[in-house]
């Protein structure tokens, strides 16, 4: 590094750890007390239980012992700070060094949390390069940091001795810090911003914060921006197995139909049929079809409850593929196109990959129109919900890895269990955790025999009961 380079470096990280040892983090009376306990909430939806959690410009570790995370290592550049955080949380782990130039050797974690620190920041590519480095393929990095419309009225609050002082900062949008991560190795998934009022007022906080912050056009005054971002490594084609589960209830006339086109994926592929109690033949087809096809790795199961949700959820407790897959029985959906799918997933662009069947022309009958309107309406729910663009919430063709469902299971009480057809239960739950959503257009084709096992007022209103519900356990919180 250059020395006149290096000496600028030096004396701005001097400055700023002489300010910081001045101040006790998180002790100005009005910012301090309420703003960094609306922190702590807001991060508490972000982050998943039993992780393990590193947290970068931890300050005196009150944030990173409010998510009691499983193994919990904090680093500040301030001596005297960690002294404070090694007293106050002996059960977690305090390093004293610089984010520009920390080396944790290989170790990795699955949450990496930056909270207000890029403003602060001499060098942001930097330090992503060293935050990258603690990263496995699953690992979400969390950010938040001042939106520059709170500038002033910060510099305000600082003089009236409202807010902590600091020294001037980086003013960074959403756009700079998404460009940032892109260069640095790093996608990210969703943003948002939180806290419009933040001062601790009864009644009127809780409403500002709640609810208005959430809505145009309240949510651009909001004084905090989160990112929340994932590393991403180059990865080949990886060679994976595959299950795919065909929920199949009354579809006895698509079994050898389905059989035939689904096709054999990655490393092998077994096709598991989970049948719903049909009344017609529809075991006894499934029986007769994979007696036809020894070649082919299939399964079968008698489903033990009611509704597609529960059966596939039947099909992935004996699935043993790398790659679990959905497939409707009634072949609107193409199974040629699951390779689409499985190449998303095996080479690490979508950690969760959904079917989108309003691209494509469909079939005049494939759907009617007020399960047109539906869709769209539900799809613009959830993109407003999760903070991904969502475009088709009820295509049955959903993808994912065996080891995130299984994340996804144990989380499910997070949201509860009534969703019938486990889309939204999947989806809530990819949201949950964070997944890369990616969504893959097919030409929607219609069923040829049999009737829907939907009805579609009865279905509707119950599923946009479990939007209200997702809403306060995502949005509203």
């Amino acid at each position: 590094m250059n020395q006149t380079f290096q000496t600028e470096f030096t004396e701005y990280q001097e400055a700023r750890q002489r300010c910081w040892s001045q101040q006790t983090v998180g002790s100005d009376r009005s910012l301090g007390g309420y703003y960094h306990r609306a922190l702590q909430n807001l991060y508490g939806h972000l982050v998943t239980s039993d992780a393990s959690i590193l947290e970068i410009g931890c300050g005196t570790g009150n944030l990173l012992a409010a998510l009691s995370p499983a193994k919990g290592l904090g680093i500040d550049f301030c001596e005297s700070i960690i002294v404070q955080a090694k007293v106050a949380h002996p059960q977690l782990d305090f390093i004293c060094a610089d984010a520009h130039e920390f080396d944790l050797h290989g170790r990795t974690f699955d949450f990496i949390i930056l909270s207000e620190l890029v403003n602060d920041l001499w060098d942001v590519q930097t330090v992503l390069s060293h935050v990258k480095a603690c990263c496995h393929p699953q690992t979400r990095v969390i950010f938040n940091f001042y939106s520059h419309l709170w500038n002033v009225p910060l510099q305000i609050a600082r003089k009236l001795g409202l807010a902590t002082q600091v020294l001037p900062q980086n003013w960074l949008t959403v756009h700079d810090m998404n460009n940032l991560l892109e260069i640095s190795g790093f996608q990210m998934l969703r943003n948002s911003s939180e806290v419009l009022f933040p001062f601790e007022v009864p009644l009127l906080t809780n409403f500002c914060n709640r609810y208005l912050a959430k809505i145009w056009p309240f949510r651009h005054l909001d004084l905090a921006n989160f990112i929340v971002a994932r590393p991403i490594f180059n990865e080949q084609n990886r060679e994976m197995t595959v299950s795919v589960v065909v929920a199949a209830r009354n579809e006895s006339g698509h079994i050898e139909e389905l059989m035939a086109r689904i096709p054999e994926m990655g490393a092998g592929t077994e096709i598991i049929f989970v049948e719903g109690n049909s009344t017609d033949d529809t075991y006894q087809a499934i029986e007769r079809s994979i007696a036809n096809n020894p070649h082919k790795n299939c399964r079968l199961l008698k489903q033990p409850g009611k509704g597609k949700g529960d059966a596939v959820r039947a099909g992935f407790a004996v699935a043993t593929g790398d790659i679990l897959m959905i497939l409707d029985a009634d072949i609107t959906v193409p199974p040629e196109d699951l390779p689409r799918f499985y190449d998303l997933i095996a080479n690490g662009e979508a950690e969760f990959v959904n079917g989108v069947r309003l691209v494509y022309p469909m079939d005049a009958d494939a759907m009617r129109f007020a399960n047109l309107i539906g869709n769209k309406f539900f799809s613009w729910a959830f993109s407003w919900l999760l903070g991904q663009p969502i475009r088709d919430t009820l295509c049955g063709t959903k993808v994912l890895s065996r080891a995130d469902y299984q994340r996804i299971a144990d989380n499910r009480a997070y949201f509860g269990d009534f969703d019938p057809f486990g889309d939204f239960d999947l989806l809530f739950g990819a949201a949950r955790l964070n997944l890369k959503i990616l969504e893959v257009p097919i030409r929607y084709r219609a069923r040829r025999y049999g009737e829907t096992n939907i009805s579609r007022w009865k279905h509707g209103v119950l599923l946009l009961r479990m939007v209200v519900f997702a809403a306060r356990r995502i949005k509203f919180i």
